[in-house]
Formats: structure tokens, C-alpha cells, sequence
């Protein structure tokens, strides 16, 4: 069965400020899209100044950055990272983002 998803439509963005530090607090800024045995997709939009801190998590992730701008942290270092950008982050390296500009990216992640 073929899907096609409007992320512009999808796109969802909290009101809270800063650290979203909990689960609940994540949960309307992150959207599972696709999930099948080989990866799952998932859509994350954050207002400038939200940040998803930095936790190991145990898959592995590719962020692609649709529009805005972010500071993604890998293990100990950080990159900048723009609209058509993309980075990778291993199973158990934690992983973090803080936004500079509202950005919508997709997660391409293992299994989970």
C-alpha cells in the first residue's frame, strides 16, 4: 500500500519553552509516520529555543533537516546543521537538539 504524507500538514509545534526534558513533553513535537521491520520514520518540529537534551538512545538515527536551523549533538561533539542537511548518530551515543531557528526534520531510525 503506497502512502504519501504532506509533512507541511503534519507539522506540529509545542508552545512550551526550553528543555523539553520528559516524554510528555516531547510527545506533540514528535510524530511516528512509518514504522516497518526495517526502519521507522518520524517527523520533529521545534520552535527556535526548544531543546531535545542529550541522552543515549539505543538505535540509530539519521536526522534530515527539512527547514530551520539546529545544534545536533553526537557523543561529545556538536555540528550546526541547516535546511537539506543530514546527520547520523549510532545506537547508544547520546544524541541531542537544540534548535536556533524553528526546525522541522525528519528521524530515520532503527527498528525499535
Amino acid at each position: 500500500m503506497t502512502v504519501i504524507f504532506d509533512l507541511n500538514k503534519l507539522a506540529e509545534f509545542s508552545q512550551k519553552e526550553g528543555l523539553l526534558s520528559t516524554i510528555e513533553d516531547r510527545r506533540p513535537v514528535k510524530k511516528d509516520l512509518l514504522k516497518t521491520t526495517n526502519f521507522n520514520v518520524v517527523l520533529i518540529c521545534l520552535e527556535s529555543g526548544q531543546e531535545i537534551p542529550s541522552r543515549p538512545e539505543p538505535y540509530s538515527v539519521c536526522f534530515y533537516v527539512i527547514d530551520g536551523k539546529g545544534l545536533f549533538t553526537v557523543g561529545n561533539e556538536q555540528f550546526e546543521l541547516a535546511g537539506g542537511e543530514m546527520i547520523f548518530a549510532p545506537a547508544g551515543e547520546a544524541r541531542g537538539i537544540l534548535s536556533r531557528e524553528r526546525l522541522t526534520m525528519l528521524g530515520i531510525q532503527d527498528p525499535h
